[in-house]
């Protein structure tokens, strides 16, 4: 009974922080799930920066978790008691996003009836996250380079100026340096953002991860939806890391919910999973060999280096990772190029 009356609680606690977090969205770099090298890298240069007013630009693609680390940044600083207010610059047409973003005085367009703060307003003293920055319009790039330059801009329809105190966090899944010699991006917009550069690699290039976020997706997931799930088979999480994951960690969240809800066992099993296999190219399947993680990276890198004989670029091709990326796993298993 004593140990019943324990577990329950443990749950409860569980439970409990869980939601906390899902109601407060406050994330920490403790709260980022990773045993992979070049993450932590990341996370350790996050830590280094939480504090400062340095603008931000975090790329990677879509659904690897770019919010989240600018959130780990946010609320890991000084500005953590400060709002954090996230704004998609895909999600608004440019009239709607200019009004988003700097406010608008009574009677500025149709239907204004009244003086309304922007986004940037809203964030004095904290900070503004702006993702898929990539999108914005030339006008709007430029009142964005005047408010990063000077931290003042003017309401729409306004004839006084305001000032802020914010720290801009951008996100892009684009590339902005290819934009910018495209002409589709300001350079000198470009050159303000990239103060400090923060690039996410994909789920693809950190499948040491996809364990612990798979366990961790289960044990949040269960708990929100209800469902009595223990854990997650090893098959399964077989099946999970042979997955090329095109939608990243919001891919497998979402997989996982969906095993979840679908499943009818204490334990997610390769059964819960099959549809995903379906989808899986033909030649995928492969037989995992008992060995860590790492050196099956290594053992994989060195065949693919072997079949370009020596090249780098094609490798990398290949494996369908950077070359910069490429190289730092050269250096690290100490494979010669």
């Amino acid at each position: 009974m004593l140990v019943s009356r324990i577990l329950k609680l443990k749950k409860l606690q569980s439970e409990n922080a869980i939601l906390r977090k899902k109601i407060s969205r406050h994330y920490r770099h403790r709260d980022i799930i990773t045993k992979n090298p070049r993450m932590e890298e990341i996370l350790a240069l996050t830590r280094e920066i939480a504090s400062i007013r340095s603008t931000v630009l975090i790329g990677g693609d879509s659904g690897t978790g770019k919010e989240l680390v600018a959130r780990a940044i946010h609320y890991s600083g000084e500005r953590g008691e400060k709002r954090f207010v996230s704004v998609s610059c895909a999600a608004l047409t440019e009239t709607l996003l200019e009004s988003e973003l700097f406010g608008h005085e009574k009677g500025a367009f149709t239907g204004a009836e009244g003086q309304t703060k922007g986004k940037f307003e809203l964030a004095d003293g904290g900070t503004i996250f702006l993702d898929e920055i990539g999108d914005i319009s030339p006008k709007l790039q430029a009142d964005l380079l005047r408010v990063l330059q000077e931290r003042r801009f003017y309401r729409v329809g306004g004839t006084e100026e305001v000032s802020v105190d914010v720290r801009v966090i951008a996100a892009t899944n684009k590339n902005l340096a290819d934009e910018v010699q495209q002409g589709r991006f300001r350079d000198d917009l470009y050159y303000r953002l990239n103060v400090i550069e923060i690039r996410i690699p994909p789920l693809r290039e950190r499948r040491e991860d996809i364990p612990l976020l798979a366990e961790h997706f289960v044990e949040r997931i269960a708990s929100e939806l209800g469902k009595d799930i223990a854990g997650i088979s090893g098959g399964a999480l077989k099946l999970l890391i042979e997955h090329d994951w095109p939608g990243n960690v919001r891919e497998l969240e979402n997989v996982i919910e969906r095993a979840i809800v679908t499943s009818h066992n204490g334990t997610l099993v390769e059964g819960d999973f099959t549809w995903l296999n379906k989808r899986s190219s033909p030649g995928q399947s492969w037989e995992v060999p008992d060995v860590p993680l790492a050196e099956m990276e290594r053992r994989v890198i060195l065949a693919a280096m072997e079949r370009k004989r020596g090249n780098v670029r094609d490798a990398a091709a290949a494996l369908g990772i950077d070359r910069s990326t490429l190289y730092d796993k050269l250096k690290r298993y100490e494979i010669a190029h």
